[in-house]
């Protein structure tokens, strides 16, 4: 009886929650060890679902860097990074389409319809789709000042390695409204059609900046920013992430993953969580209870 009564606890904690964020957007960056392990795919489907059926309307967006390399490997050709960016000539990105757009996206669609059921289903997209993602090609000097983490010793030419110009939401509004849940891939293309690879945390920066979501959530395979003593930071600002950078506290590959963070915020985004993907449902514990299980940004 004990157990029933906690269940119902539960469930009245995350009442007040399941009140305010219905009819909001949550845009979700999906990658690391969630979206490799079987038990935490099917966990992270399952919050997907759940998020849609109380009426919060998810979009995904996912990285597949493990699975880009692996291919790549086995069709002989090399993996070449340059500040943590993948160096990605023509060949490389038709690679890239293949596996982000292709295999790796379709099997988070199928994953969700699985386990979906009624009038949800999720569908896969690109940026090519519905005019999406519009990209350019990286400005690699800006983007190395923008991470200030890695200094180039030489002007780099980093092939089809790309940043959002534009977001065209139509797509998007099209789909929830018709409930569906968007899966996208980050590739985005240009006015002459040309493909670009693109870090995903930038993209579901982007997405939730042009719809306005109430939250930005990217999964990652730490428990959440950490402070000068390696305390996990439950809720911290812009301006005290920036002065973290500065001292040093965060560093390497955190400080893309922060910028986008702040990006979204600057656009619009109410708050932006970085969450332990390692942690069966996650997304839950993160939004529906009081005291959450990673690290929260505001502005």
């Amino acid at each position: 009886m004990e157990r029933l009564v906690e269940k119902a606890e539960t469930l009245m904690e995350a009442l007040p929650y399941i009140t305010k964020f219905r009819g909001k957007t949550f845009v979700i960056k999906y990658g690391g060890n969630a979206m490799a392990k079987a038990d935490l795919k099917t966990a992270f489907a399952q919050d997907i679902l759940l998020l849609k059926y109380i009426g919060i309307n998810p979009v995904i967006v996912h990285g597949g860097g493990p699975q880009i390399g692996e291919v790549l490997k086995r069709m002989g050709l090399e993996s070449k990074f340059v500040g943590g960016l993948r160096v990605t000539d023509k060949e490389t990105m038709d690679v890239v389409e293949m596996v982000l757009g292709g295999l790796v996206n379709k099997n988070i669609v199928m994953l969700i319809n699985k386990y979906a059921g009624g009038h949800i289903r999720a569908v896969g997209l690109t940026g090519k789709d519905g005019g999406l993602i519009k990209a350019k090609k990286l400005d690699v000097e800006e983007y190395f000042k923008k991470i200030g983490d890695f200094v180039p010793t030489e002007l780099l030419d980093l092939g089809h390695v790309g940043e959002v110009e534009y977001i065209d939401t139509q797509i998007l509004k099209h789909l929830e409204e018709d409930n569906y849940i968007p899966v996208v891939a980050p590739i985005g293309f240009d006015r002459e059609g040309n493909a670009y690879n693109i870090n995903a945390d930038f993209v579901a920066s982007a997405i939730a900046g042009a719809l306005k979501a109430e939250k930005v959530l990217f999964l990652t395979d730490i428990d959440g920013l950490k402070d000068e003593n390696g305390n996990t930071i439950s809720s911290i600002n812009i301006s005290q992430i920036e002065k973290l950078i500065e001292e040093g506290v965060i560093k390497g590959g955190m400080i893309p993953k922060v910028k986008a963070c702040i990006e979204a915020l600057e656009k619009g985004v109410k708050k932006a969580h970085i969450l332990d993907g390692r942690v069966p449902h996650c997304v839950l514990l993160e939004i529906f209870t009081t005291q959450g299980i990673g690290t929260e940004i505001t502005t």
